[in-house]
């Protein structure tokens, strides 16, 4: 059994969660899931221009961590590109960075309170505090 991601920082959601081909209404349309996460090192490495190991730092991950996620984001726009299928941007195992810190796990869920690291390093996982039971 794979480990559980950890926790990456994003500094914010996109303007727009959803988008779709022009033309087409969205119930014919296959819909691809980009996490919030992979959006995030779009964001960092290809409009922002850094260096992988910078956008890595940002987001709290290691540099061959974020090489995977931007890896498995840009599949995921080739494929929507090239299919024309819809693109739904939600979700994944993200802390938002700012002045009130939130954890978004799995299903969109929110908490209040920063997410408290185990253990040291960027690869390690992150439980919500009070309910480490959901997190197994």
């Amino acid at each position: 059994m794979p480990r559980p991601p950890c926790c990456r920082r994003v500094s914010g959601s996109p303007a727009a969660s959803v988008f779709k081909p022009a033309g087409i209404p969205a119930r014919e349309l296959d819909e691809v899931v980009l996490a919030l996460d992979e959006f995030e090192a779009l964001r960092l490495a290809d409009l922002e221009g850094l260096y992988q190991e910078q956008a890595a730092e940002r987001m709290g991950v290691s540099r061959p961590t974020f090489g995977r996620i931007l890896d498995a984001a840009h599949r995921k726009l080739a494929d929507v590109l090239v299919h024309g299928h819809a693109l739904r941007i939600e979700g994944g195992p993200v802390a938002c960075a700012g002045p009130r810190a939130c954890c978004r796990w799995h299903d969109g869920r929110e908490t209040d309170e920063a997410p408290q690291r185990s253990g040291k390093g960027p690869g390690r996982r992150c439980r919500r505090r009070g309910s480490p039971e959901e997190d197994r």
